[in-house]
């Protein structure tokens, strides 16, 4: 069964419009033990909410998981994981981070509860309804 997780960047060093352009990208410099973890959950397959953080704090994108079981290339010592990832579409409109903390059905999500998290899960219940969300 397909997982969902959010996947934060900051747009003035990687954004949305950048993952479109290449085509796919390594996920690499997470230095979170749980985001990494969260990394080495991933499975081909799996999608990922892009999101926007620092500027913009919205979730702007779909990406979908493309590659698993990496070390991440800059980490000489190989102990951080990575994933690459590809974009499957924008969404419709972007949700803010202020929509989601408006929404009572939200309030246990990880974007908010852990809010330095880079990688985060998203449980199918809060995927849904962000993907609600961002066609009203």
């Amino acid at each position: 069964m397909p997982r969902y997780w959010l996947m934060k960047s900051e747009p003035a060093k990687y954004g949305w419009d950048d993952l479109v352009r290449e085509g796919e990208t390594v996920w690499d410099g997470v230095r979170n033990h749980r985001a990494s973890n969260n990394m080495r959950e991933m499975q081909v397959g799996d999608q990922a909410f892009f999101y926007h953080s620092v500027t913009g704090k919205e979730i702007v994108g779909i990406a979908q998981i493309s590659k698993t079981g990496i070390s991440d290339p800059t980490d000489p010592e190989g102990k951080w994981a990575t994933v690459y990832i590809k974009p499957v579409r924008p969404l419709e409109r972007p949700v803010t981070l202020a929509e989601i903390k408006a929404e009572a059905t939200l309030d246990g999500i990880e974007l908010v509860r852990l809010s330095r998290l880079s990688v985060a899960e998203i449980t199918p219940g809060e995927w849904e309804i962000i993907c609600q969300m961002a066609r009203s």
